[in-house]
């Protein structure tokens, strides 16, 4: 046998064509889950009844069953995809929560509730079909060879698309053709489900400015000393080390009115346009600056020192670019690019609506007590809310942040067909625009994506296929593993100070 095949039918006795798919929906159900209702915390009603001080309401543990149905008669017992198929049902399973509230901190009741139904990929652990032999196959009805990887919607086969998207937390340097600035930095910072883009840019007259959510276009060495950082010799020494760069003194005395964090903090609510009293004023833009501004790094006080820093090193890297244009960022590199397969694509979704289920819950407890009832908090929560919410964005394939397309029918044509739609990779950009870079091959797609195949016509180059042999690593990186390494390496990490 060729070596080349020999290696093929090796990796594939011990690897699914889509093994990076279901390791991505097993890790949403066992890790991501639990991580949304953390998340969420306690919820706390602000509208009590008369002799209530305190009420809240306890989220602890979530897990999800096997599929089942619910006949007629009420009764409920498994249900296989292909009686999925051929009765148009939908193959999901219940999801429990462990509930309690609390009235004026002691316990009132607790129990478990089931929240909603959420589909089930095929061949996943929570499928009945994980690990069955082919004979078992084949009594229940299926086909060997079928991969899974892929939901029953109502009785329609439907696969989510693998999204690709740029690495957030990423400084992005690029040159522009028009605009008041040459270069522009870009940062998506990202905590959570939640992504928060970061310009920054430099005028003709050499001010650097940094806009993120409605702060737009406000002096980056006010913010830098709003977090702390208030002597411009510190700043002067943490940009430019032995080089001094006559844009870090105009920047410099351009802010040298502000000297404390209340006077920086003012002058960025008065950019804002916030109106309010002083004291109100500071309050307010101090609290919007912890939460908004590069959350990746931390949205408390004590983060404040590194993000100073990080700052810093930014205009430092920024300096650099203008001076030599080549160390501008590469946007089609693999390095600078990240894949969201169908299990972080349905956790986004899962925490988008898990919000709207607990605001329902709210409204709905609330409303009871303005009719002077207080009853069980079990009564108030519905389930089909939920269910019928991840139901629709699946067999539509409107997601959240408004796009679309990302769960599409199956194509099953052939049996390649339907691998090669298993496998494939979208770009969020547009096909109404040219981009012709991003439509190229980059020498990184080799051993990742498949060259060839790519559909003719508007979105060629954007609609991309995973190699055979590829595997998207899921693996997350232990943060203080990585400070120990680093420090290995003779590394000084700056250290936990808040600036006075």
């Amino acid at each position: 046998m060729d070596n080349k095949k020999l290696l093929i039918k090796k990796f594939f006795e011990e690897h699914s064509f889509i093994e990076s798919s279901l390791n991505s929906f097993n890790k949403f159900i066992e890790v991501e889950m639990q991580k949304t209702i953390s998340e969420i915390g306690d919820i706390i009603p602000t509208i009590l009844p008369p002799d209530v001080q305190e009420f809240r309401i306890k989220l602890d543990k979530i897990w999800i069953e096997k599929p089942q149905i619910t006949e007629a008669d009420g009764s409920k017992r498994p249900v296989y995809p292909i009686e999925a198929r051929l009765r148009k049902l939908t193959y999901s399973a219940p999801i429990f929560l462990e509930v309690s509230a609390y009235v004026d901190g002691v316990q009132r009741e607790s129990f478990v509730a089931q929240i909603g139904k959420i589909p089930i990929m095929l061949k996943s652990k929570n499928c009945h079909l994980y690990k069955l032999t082919e004979d078992e196959l084949i009594d229940r009805g299926e086909d060997p060879n079928n991969l899974g990887g892929y939901f029953i919607i109502n009785g329609n086969e439907r696969v989510i698309i693998t999204v690709e998207d740029l690495l957030p937390n990423k400084i992005f340097f690029q040159r522009n053709k028009i605009g008041p600035s040459k270069f522009t930095a870009r940062v998506f910072s990202q905590r959570g489900p939640y992504s928060i883009p970061h310009v920054i840019e430099q005028m003709k007259d050499g001010i650097f400015y940094i806009s993120f959510t409605k702060f737009k276009r406000i002096p980056l060495f006010a913010v830098i000393k709003a977090l702390g950082m208030t002597k411009d010799q510190e700043i002067m020494k943490e940009i430019c080390d032995e080089k001094e760069y006559d844009d870090v003194y105009i920047n410099l005395y351009n802010s040298i009115e502000l000297q404390n964090i209340e006077d920086a903090t003012e002058f960025i609510a008065k950019k804002v346009g916030l109106t309010q009293p002083r004291e109100v004023r500071i309050e307010k833009t101090t609290e919007q600056i912890y939460h908004y501004l590069l959350p990746h790094i931390g949205i408390t006080q004590k983060e404040n020192v590194l993000k100073a820093h990080h700052l810093c090193k930014l205009v430092k890297r920024f300096l650099k670019v203008t001076k030599d244009a080549k160390t501008i960022t590469d946007k089609d590199h693999y390095k600078n690019k990240k894949l969201k397969l169908s299990g972080e694509l349905i956790s986004d979704l899962f925490r988008v609506n898990m919000r709207v289920l607990v605001n329902d819950i709210l409204y709905n407890f609330q409303r009871l007590v303005k009719r002077g009832k207080f009853q069980s908090v079990k009564i108030i929560i519905r389930d089909k809310l939920l269910t019928s919410r991840l139901n629709s964005a699946i067999a539509t394939g409107q997601w959240v942040g408004g796009r679309k397309g990302i769960s599409q029918n199956i194509a099953k044509v052939n049996y390649l067909d339907t691998l090669s739609h298993l496998s494939r990779v979208v770009s969020l950009l547009s096909n109404t625009q040219e981009n012709f870079e991003a439509r190229e091959i980059h020498s990184t797609h080799w051993g990742r994506l498949c060259p060839i195949e790519t559909p003719e016509g508007t979105p060629i180059g954007l609609r991309k296929n995973l190699a055979m042999l590829a595997q998207v690593t899921q693996k997350s990186i232990s943060e203080e593993k990585t400070k120990k390494n680093l420090e290995n390496f003779g590394v000084k990490l700056v250290k936990w100070l808040t600036y006075t």
